[in-house]
Order: structure tokens, then C-alpha cells, then sequence
């Protein structure tokens, strides 16, 4: 029904959803018949040293349903398979329409910079791996590897495409009204390939395009999920006087360096 910044334009029907850190959705969900439902984070890890995909499956909760949920219709259920159309979101869309295939305004890299003195045991794991470079795009075998590396020997970068500069370097200023296009290209030629969770404070987007594919269900955001190798397109409206930090949501990447300034002013 909606997500970050509010509603969606067009409602759709959906058996999951896919949330990182920072994102934030509306769902509505009709429980068919009485009882105890778990809520659950279902995704695949990777074994790159086995060289196998596993499935990895968390209760993050129990929904308890009581018996008359489901016993007659009424108005709420009936309105459940009826798809709404949000006109005032799809108006206030409507009106950034004609920048939705514009070429991008800015380019960001989302990479990462490793020294040569990554502890021994880390370069002996990587070296013997099946699948050198697979992204590890939600859980994996080795949480002890990674734990070995420390922002001393690795640096996770926000490289400005046009001047070259990286995370606090970067310098970008805008003028409150301004609309602009911000590519984010996540370089899965690295070292460890993983998706990064970029957080614009202060303003709001709209993802228009997922590796060149316009998206069909557009809403307000100000989290964007970019998997390792794609190319995310956000539109934002910079609404918001003041100096506001756009950065990776993973803790460890933003302190490692994933972090830049933006100045937006009057």
C-alpha cells in the first residue's frame, strides 16, 4: 500500500516483501482462516567455498488470528480484493513525469577500496573459494571472516562518476525546488560484492528506473536497495534547506567510510 514517504500510486497484490535497513512499507494483509501465523525472513545465502546456495528461514514473529476472522464477509474483506488507485499520489507524480527517462544528473559508485594487509586468514578463505566474487546479497557461511577486516584495511566508497571524488569529498549543492537525477551504480567487481541500502536524508525520490527497466508502482522514498551489479535510478526533490548526509544503512559500510554531504539551499 505504501512505503517509506507514504502512499503508493497504485495498489498491488504481493506474497512478500523485500525490506532493507531504513526502508519502511504499509501492507495490508487478510488472514483466511483462524490460528497462529509466523511472520518470517525467508532469503538465500551463498556457501562461495562449498559452492552451493542455501536457504536460511527466521521467525521474526507469531500473528495469532481468532476464529471469527474469516467466519462472513464484511466490508473490510470485500474491500481487500478491490485494488485502490491513490489519485492525489499519482497527481503529485504526474508531475515529475517528463524526467523520468532524463540521463543522470550525478553518478555514484557504490565499491570498495582493500589495503594489501587484509589478515592472513581472510586472504587464505578468499583465495580458496568456488565462487570468488558471488555477492553476498543477504547471509553467508563465514560471519568470522568478515569480522576479521576492520575500516583500517578496507574502505567501503561513494565515488562521484564526473569529478572523481569519494564519501566526505564529495560536494554537491542544490537550491531547495531543484529536481535531480542520481544514478547509484553498485560495482559487483570487488573484492565482496554486496547490496548497499542508500539513505538520502531530508528530501524524498522516486526510483524511476532498476537497471535501465522503468518501474510499473512508483511511491514517494527516501531508502533505495541497490543489489550488487545494478544500476538504481532515483529522482528526488530536494524540499529541504540545510547540510543532510546520504549514506550506505549497513552500520559497518557507513562507518567504513559510505557516508557524503550534500548542501541544499535557499
Amino acid at each position: 500500500m505504501g512505503g517509506d514517504v507514504g502512499l503508493i500510486a497504485r495498489e498491488t497484490f504481493v506474497s512478500s516483501v523485500v525490506i532493507a535497513p531504513a526502508e519502511r512499507y504499509i501492507v495490508d494483509v487478510r488472514f483466511d482462516s483462524s490460528g497462529r501465523v509466523a511472520f518470517l525472513n525467508h532469503v538465500q545465502g551463498v556457501d562461495r567455498y562449498r559452492g552451493v546456495f542455501f536457504d536460511e528461514t527466521d521467525t521474526l514473529g507469531i500473528v495469532t488470528v481468532g476464529p471469527r476472522s474469516a467466519s462472513t464477509p464484511t466490508p473490510a474483506t470485500a474491500a481487500f480484493d478491490r485494488l485502490r488507485e491513490n489519485a492525489s499520489v499519482s497527481r503529485d507524480i504526474e508531475r515529475y513525469r517528463s524526467r523520468f527517462a532524463a540521463p543522470p544528473d550525478y553518478t555514484l559508485q557504490l565499491t570498495l577500496d582493500t589495503a594489501q594487509t587484509l589478515p592472513f586468514e581472510l586472504w587464505q578463505t578468499l583465495r580458496n573459494e568456488v565462487w570468488p566474487g558471488t555477492p553476498v546479497e543477504w547471509t553467508g557461511t563465514m560471519p568470522m571472516m568478515d569480522w576479521l577486516a576492520t575500516s583500517r584495511q578496507l574502505r567501503w566508497v561513494l565515488r562521484d562518476s564526473a569529478t572523481h571524488r569519494e564519501n566526505g569529498n564529495v560536494a554537491w549543492r542544490f537550491h531547495t525546488g531543484d529536481v535531480v537525477r542520481i544514478r547509484l551504480m553498485n560495482d559487483a567487481h570487488i573484492l565482496h560484492p554486496m547490496q548497499h541500502p542508500i539513505h538520502l536524508h531530508g528530501q524524498r525520490f522516486l526510483v524511476v528506473a532498476v537497471d535501465g527497466r522503468p518501474m510499473r508502482h512508483l511511491f514517494w522514498k527516501d531508502t533505495a536497495l541497490v543489489p550488487a551489479g545494478s544500476t538504481v535510478d532515483l529522482l528526488v526533490e530536494m524540499m529541504n534547506p540545510g547540510t543532510w548526509m546520504l549514506h550506505c544503512h549497513i552500520a559497518e559500510h557507513m562507518e567504513s567510510g559510505m557516508q557524503m554531504m550534500f548542501d541544499v539551499v535557499p
